[in-house]
């Protein structure tokens, strides 16, 4: 049977999962990566990650963004050297940015234009990487093409400056982007909207990644994995204050130094920036630089269009696969609960068709106007 739906709404970014997987009495399920050598300890909730304390999640929390080429990293949490400081940050450093340094590696994809005191950056949030494979609690959200350019596009500030009253993602920013990765892709709170670590409830793919409520990818830890392609001392991406997000080394090529609750320390250059880590808050813990929030998301940001409405979870899918074999057109392919099943669609300008294949053959097709 086909359906044709027509939906014409504007979203922000309030759209991660909104549900749990309970077994009878009630209790959190815990979710693993399909790789054998790595597995995830059991979700733990914001409450959870405020008692534990900034230091002590390095004990309780392992993180991994997949590499370049597809495998899983090990999760090894970090030394004691990048052990997170509970202290806050007092510099006051301001960094008036000339240049964004990382976004010319994706520059066939990602525009970065200078206009007034923002750099707007302009993608249309897709990485040249794969996708969802490795979900193993699934909001049956598959990943569409984004209108961040013009009046959508992210902004960054040009001349970042140090808050009087920093804003933590412990406890806030469970809406939208908290930062944008060079490749276009913008990265939200580890925390997804309930409060529980997206990576360690088994929503992530290989990548840190998974697609919201509007159909819209996203990480939620550091992208590693764009480290070889920036290299050693480019920022892999740019919180929305405007400082700069570096990987596993410092810029000058050193080992990461002591990091504040922020995930984040002053430079040997003077000026405040972020690294991201293998173990909560995994990127940037807030903001500690000035920002407007409204709602509980930063502000400006672009809005995402949903074309459908959001689903619900499918207890017991595991994405196995995902490809692109045309532009435009697009599969994955899951198991669910053993059982092979795959969603087919094609995105347009006007409209977005799919075609779905359940577990015992049967065909459904849907298509939905942009």
């Amino acid at each position: 049977m086909s359906h044709d739906h027509d939906h014409d709404h504007d979203h922000h970014h309030d759209h991660d999962h909104d549900h749990h997987d309970h077994d009878h009495d009630g209790h959190h399920i815990p979710h693993h990566h399909q790789d054998d050598d790595h597995h995830r300890p059991h979700p733990m909730t914001r409450r959870h990650l405020i008692l534990a304390g900034g230091a002590g999640l390095g004990a309780v929390l392992l993180a991994a963004c997949g590499t370049k080429d597809t495998r899983a990293t090990d999760g090894t949490p970090t030394s004691a050297e990048n052990a997170v400081a509970t202290g806050p940050t007092t510099t006051t450093t301001l960094a008036a940015l000339t240049t964004l340094p990382g976004f010319e590696a994706f520059a066939s994809t990602v525009r970065v234009v200078a206009e007034g005191d923002w750099w707007l950056v302009e993608s249309n949030g897709l990485p040249a990487h794969s996708m969802m494979t490795g979900i193993t609690s699934w909001q049956q959200q598959v990943p569409t093409p984004q209108p961040y350019t013009g009046a959508n596009a992210f902004r960054i500030p040009r001349t970042p400056r140090i808050a009087a009253t920093p804003v933590s993602a412990r406890t806030s920013l469970y809406r939208g982007a908290i930062a944008l990765a060079v490749n276009g892709v913008p990265i939200f709170n580890a925390l997804n909207n309930r409060g529980d670590d997206a990576y360690l409830a088994g929503e992530l793919d290989r990548w840190g990644g998974h697609s919201g409520r509007a159909d819209d990818y996203h990480y939620h830890v550091a992208p590693f994995h764009l480290q070889s392609a920036v290299g050693v001392g480019v920022p892999i991406a740019y919180a929305l204050d405007g400082y700069a997000i570096y990987g596993e080394a410092e810029p000058e090529g050193g080992p990461v130094g002591k990091l504040d609750e922020f995930n984040g320390h002053v430079g040997a250059n003077g000026v405040y920036h972020y690294h991201g880590t293998r173990t909560y808050p995994y990127i940037n813990g807030g903001l500690r630089g000035e920002v407007t929030v409204q709602n509980d998301q930063i502000e400006p940001q672009p809005t995402t269009k949903a074309f459908r409405p959001s689903l619900t979870g499918l207890r017991g899918a595991v994405i196995t696969g995902f490809d692109a074999p045309t532009n435009g057109a697009y599969r994955l392919d899951y198991t669910l609960n053993g059982a092979a099943a795959r969603v087919e669609y094609t995105v347009e300008a006007s409209a977005v068709s799919f075609v779905f294949t359940g577990t015992d053959g049967s065909v459904r097709r849907e298509t939905y106007r942009r």
